[in-house]
């Protein structure tokens, strides 16, 4: 569905992704793990046509798109839920998501598509008329991802969707997200809680300095020793031995 090949995206000078190359098939839950600054948002943003990548290609079912604008490649399928959410904090929860319904075939289906974001998250209908800069950090989460869903994706792009909410809230987040994909929407996940995403994954990418640095299906990185020291924080019998 998606591939990315020898992708490089820089902001002037400072360059921020070196030679990426991985790929999304439909149906899957692939996820990116690294540490801050490894180039997981920058990613993210150049697939959304937000940020073109200077070389490289990005691919959606066999055509390339890393030249067309953002709006284009919603057009296409392709939406993202960005990193601290970007709701329009002074308008209701019912207008933030209705500026979901941009392309004109997410018009067409709108009200369709709104009851069915209020099925996914209830507390949404419930605030419908509340300003969105008034809910809850969890219920901010569940709205931006609701207005994503308003665009009718197929390839749904979510950037550190955990960041800054309860564990429990968390939970629930993920739960929605593994509902989505078996409702046959293709998601891939930029995101620092490695333990819960990686349980989530069909398969994942380790992104460090700008590169790949891994890769492998979520029980292979959960497995791996690299992933369990660097993200979850274990250390191997070995070299628990080797520090005594």
């Amino acid at each position: 569905m998606l591939e990315i090949r020898d992708v490089e995206v820089a902001y002037e000078d400072l360059q921020a992704i070196w030679g990426v190359s991985m790929e999304v098939a439909a149906g899957e839950i692939v996820v990116l793990i690294g540490p801050n600054g490894a180039g997981k948002t920058t990613l993210m943003r150049a697939i959304a046509g937000l940020q073109p990548p200077l070389r490289g290609r990005i691919v959606l079912d066999g055509a390339p798109i890393q030249s067309l604008a953002a709006h284009s490649i919603v057009e296409r399928g392709v939406v993202l839920v960005p990193e601290g959410r970007r709701l329009f904090a002074g308008m209701s929860v019912y207008e933030n998501l209705l500026l979901g319904a941009y392309t004109a075939k997410a018009r067409a289906a709108q009200a369709k598509s709104l009851q069915r974001v209020q099925e996914v998250f209830p507390i949404l209908a419930e605030r419908r008329d509340q300003a969105a800069g008034t809910l809850s950090g969890g219920e901010q989460q569940m709205l931006a991802i609701g207005r994503a869903l308003m665009s009718l994706p197929r390839l749904l792009l979510l950037d550190e969707p955990s960041l800054g909410l309860a564990p429990l809230v968390v939970r629930d987040i993920f739960e929605v997200l593994r509902q989505i994909n078996r409702d046959g929407v293709t998601l891939l996940l930029a995101e620092q809680n490695a333990r819960m995403a990686l349980e989530l994954a069909h398969r994942a990418y380790i992104l460090e300095q700008g590169k790949v640095a891994g890769q492998g299906t979520g029980p292979e990185m959960l497995a791996s020793d690299h992933v369990r020291r660097a993200y979850l924080g274990y250390v191997t019998a070995g070299e628990e031995a080797s520090e005594k």
